[in-house]
């Protein structure tokens, strides 16, 4: 295959040779694909063609195609080759994913997939599903290399050389004991650099970071992130090593917590992507917005009680949703800053009050300067400096309440080990159009006389 073929041409090219029953010219292209990019040319082809693609690509393509589909694409194919082929399938396959893979599918159909397998591949991914989801036990990966602490540098070499192909990532090696429990590690670099008569215990890392198999997977993205590893290794409560986790593995943690932060900062529930029908994802959102809707008619019942004060000053509701939407607005960003930052680190109380205080400030630096200009903006309308004052002093309170709504109502959360992005932005936004309603009417109110 020319190196200057464009994606297109390849397309073309691989659709001929499977047109023309070509398995070599077939093999040649995608020999020179990256599994992603073999994934995208599955997705190009027509329907008609996929069968015989598949059928042309080896045992060990057609796992790593596996790998890069999404879990209905995974099914279909599967069903596409037969339980014999998909079997030998699955065994190639990197037991995380395919534990992922597996739970989804019928028990009876799982069974049957697991029965036609290696006993040994069947027994790790069986143990990997006995972990509760979204912990390090369910997504860790056991293949791995590690060396005894008495091996020598010549003898950990060899052992690398002789499982390099089963170990995902080369980086690091790590070191047992005896008792099959984890003492130390050591870097490919390491190895190179010592002598090959060194003992790999002289040489090793005894401080190791690891995490344990309950471990929530949140905080193992976190722990790579903050150390700038590749992988992690995962342990029991004895320190016993059983797997490893991966920086491919974290970006997809990476990847389905955001997902979810904004699914649920959205208050659109489940997951809802281009393909959700339009009944399905009518139906994840109507919850929470129809709760909303009945929240949303306090605000009404605030106008209905304040409405002598509007029929009085008729320019009090040119502003009233400027008010309320920029309350809304400076609560859901707050809201965001907070969710993002504890994502990414675990907050002591000091660092909770400076949050709460920065936040604070920001809300009065940005209710001063907003407010300033709409006062001003109004008193030139309409030439009243009073109702200046009423619709700058409103929005100067209720950014300031909106901002640390916005702030501590997720914290509140977090300290309740309740996932702080379920104080979604809508239900910021209408519990702060009540408060700046009843601010902004309020003052109103008191200077009723003046604005007549």
């Amino acid at each position: 295959m020319s190196l200057n073929m464009t994606e297109n041409e390849i397309t073309l090219a691989i659709i001929q040779s499977v047109k023309d029953g070509k398995k070599r010219n077939f093999q040649e292209l995608i020999d020179e694909l990256q599994p992603y990019d073999m994934s995208k040319q599955y997705h190009y082809l027509p329907v008609k063609h996929r069968n015989k693609f598949l059928l042309y690509l080896s045992i060990d393509q057609l796992a790593e195609l596996l790998q890069e589909l999404d879990k209905k694409e995974q099914l279909d194919v599967l069903t596409k080759l037969g339980i014999e082929k998909s079997s030998k399938v699955l065994d190639l396959m990197q037991n995380d994913d395919l534990a992922s893979l597996l739970t989804d599918m019928e028990p009876e159909v799982m069974d049957e997939f697991l029965s036609e397998m290696k006993q040994e591949e069947s027994a790790i991914v069986k143990n990997l599903m006995n972990y509760p989801p979204e912990t390090a036990g369910r997504i860790m990966n056991n293949r791995f290399v590690w060396i005894p602490e008495h091996y020598t540098i010549r003898e950990a070499v060899d052992k690398l050389k002789h499982f390099a192909e089963l170990a995902e990532y080369l980086n690091y090696l790590y070191v047992i004991n005896e008792k099959k429990k984890l003492v130390g590690v050591v870097s490919y670099k390491d190895l190179l650099l010592a002598d090959l008569n060194e003992l790999v215990q002289d040489i090793m890392y005894k401080r190791v970071v690891k995490t344990d198999v309950y471990t929530d997977q949140e905080e193992v993205a976190n722990l790579i992130s903050r150390y700038d590893f590749v992988s992690l290794p995962v342990v029991t409560e004895d320190n016993t090593l059983v797997g490893v986790i991966t920086v491919d593995d974290v970006i997809d943690i990476v990847i389905q917590e955001a997902n979810e932060d904004i699914e649920k900062l959205s208050a659109s529930g489940k997951a809802i992507d281009f393909q959700t029908k339009p009944i399905v994802a009518a139906y994840r959102r109507l919850p929470w917005l129809i709760l909303l809707l009945f929240i949303g008619l306090i605000s009404g019942g605030i106008i209905s009680r304040f409405q002598e004060t509007l029929q009085t000053v008729v320019a009090l509701a040119f502003f009233m949703p400027m008010i309320s939407g920029m309350t809304g607005n400076t609560g859901t960003q707050s809201l965001a800053v907070v969710v993002r930052g504890l994502v990414s680190k675990d907050l002591n109380f000091k660092q909770v009050v400076q949050l709460i205080f920065r936040e604070l400030w920001v809300g009065i630096i940005i209710g001063v300067t907003c407010g300033i200009l709409i006062s001003f903006i109004a008193y030139i309308w309409r030439g009243n400096y009073v109702l200046g004052l009423v619709i700058g002093s409103s929005l100067l309170i209720t950014l300031i309440i909106g901002t640390l709504a916005g702030t501590i109502i997720p914290l509140i959360l977090y300290k309740l080990k309740v996932d702080p992005a379920v104080a979604s932005g809508p239900l910021i936004t209408t519990i702060n159009d009540i408060l700046s309603l009843l601010i902004y009417f309020g003052i109103a109110s008191a200077f009723i006389t003046k604005l007549m």
